[in-house]
């Protein structure tokens, strides 16, 4: 699964390595359709489409603490020259219809910061599911090895 980390998470990361400011509680890991591709230059999540929510999708997505059972791998690669972290494994479950709701599906999984207003959340990075996806009612879509690489 193809990732970008944004501008502004580069920013945030600094900002909270250097300056212990701005760093979020938590994270979230919310949908959203192929609408718009996301870019290293997006800012803020009302610049992607979430999915819609319903069917076993809350809007704003999933919560993750800022611990080492949210983000359960934390590595450092000397032979690549790389660190990088790993969220656990991300699923939602499709009740009373279709997961999204509506739609062509989910196609961007996007790390944003815990803001209050969804839209004004600011995204850390982006993850590619390379194709539309969408579960029929009973059935998981489940999101594994979602990886940040800062090399």
């Amino acid at each position: 699964m193809a990732s970008l980390v944004t501008n502004r998470g580069k920013y945030l990361i600094l900002q909270g390595i250097f300056r212990n400011a701005g760093l979020p509680t938590s994270f979230y890991m919310a949908l959203a359709d192929q609408t718009t591709t996301p870019t290293v230059d997006h800012n803020a999540f009302s610049e992607h489409t979430e999915v819609p929510a319903g069917n076993g999708y809350t809007s704003g997505g999933i919560a993750l603490a800022r611990n080492a059972t949210d983000w359960d791998v934390l590595t450092e690669d000397d032979t690549n020259d790389r660190a990088l972290v790993q969220a656990k494994d991300l699923v939602w479950t499709a009740s009373g219809g279709n997961l999204p709701a509506s739609g062509t599906g989910a196609r961007w999984l996007d790390c944003l910061d815990d803001n209050v207003t969804i839209g004004s959340r600011q995204i850390f990075g982006s993850f590619d599911l390379a194709s539309n996806r969408t579960v029929s009612d009973g059935q998981t879509l489940t999101i594994q090895n979602a990886e940040f690489r800062l090399t």
